[in-house]
Formats: C-alpha cells, sequence, structure tokens
C-alpha cells in the first residue's frame, strides 16, 4: 500500500537518507512537497517525495526502498504511483534526477517512461559538502530526466 504521510507522523528518515545523505536538504524539500510512503505489515518499506517546481511541473525526489526489500519492484512501484498521483492533481510534466554512477536508477526510470533530458554538471560538488559514491564511482553529475503526463 502506498500513501501520503500523515503531517503528525515522524519522517522515515532512514529510508528517505539512503537516496539522499543530507538530512538538511531532505528537511528542506519535505517541507515543500508531499511526502509518500510505501507499507508492508505495518512497517514503511519505501518512499518518495513529490516536489512542485514550476508551473504544471513537479518532480519526484528521494525515491528510495529499504535495502531488504530492494530488487523485487517497489521502487518501480512507487515511481509509477508518483506519476499517476501527478497526472491526478494535473501536472503536465513530471522530472526526475539521479547521480550518475545510478545505473539502476537510469535503468528504472527509463523503464517507467522517462527520457534523459538534460546533465547538471557537478551538482554534487556543489550542493554537498562530503563526497558521495555509487558503485564504485564519485557522484558529481546529476542525470536530469522527464515524461510529459
Amino acid at each position: 500500500m502506498i500513501r501520503e504521510l500523515d503531517e503528525k507522523e515522524s519522517l522515515p528518515m532512514d529510508l528517505l537518507l539512503l537516496a539522499d545523505p543530507s538530512e538538511k536538504l531532505v528537511t528542506e524539500y519535505v517541507k515543500r512537497g508531499k511526502c509518500f510512503v510505501m507499507e508492508e505489515k505495518d512497517s514503511i518499506i519505501g518512499v518518495y517525495v513529490l516536489l512542485p517546481t514550476r508551473p504544471k511541473t513537479i518532480e519526484i525526489v528521494n525515491v528510495a526502498v529499504d535495502e531488504s526489500f530492494q530488487a523485487k519492484g517497489y521502487g518501480k512501484k512507487l515511481v509509477l504511483h508518483a506519476i499517476q498521483t501527478a497526472k491526478q492533481e494535473g501536472y503536465k510534466t513530471i522530472e526526475i534526477g539521479t547521480g550518475n554512477s545510478g545505473v539502476v536508477q537510469l535503468a528504472l526510470y527509463q523503464k517507467c517512461g522517462f527520457r534523459i533530458t538534460s546533465v547538471d554538471r557537478d551538482f554534487f560538488l556543489h550542493h554537498y559538502d562530503e563526497p558521495i559514491f555509487e558503485n564504485g564511482i564519485q557522484v558529481i553529475d546529476m542525470v536530469r530526466l522527464s515524461q510529459q503526463l
């Protein structure tokens, strides 16, 4: 089951930090967006945030699945839920971004209908104090993808 997190509930920060290691940045954009959680047997196992960015445009940020539930299709369910929610809310464009080394994420997003639109060079160097490594590669650039709804 996927549902919007109630304002009175605690953020699943452990999951949110899997997708973005900066608690400061996570806290800032969760305040501006809507947080959705995936539950299984009363436990939160997945999360994403929908963040309005421009008129009729929304971005999926911070898609994360508990490590013990990864590679089972839950990430795809979260992304498809986000797309459906954005459509229902009247958005015309949905965007998502991932680090240059996120090969699994890039494949997933393209399977869900996203296309690469740009690269935000040095994004992770400018916005994070500590270097981030994924798949043995330093995450430097943000690969941006989008789709029309």
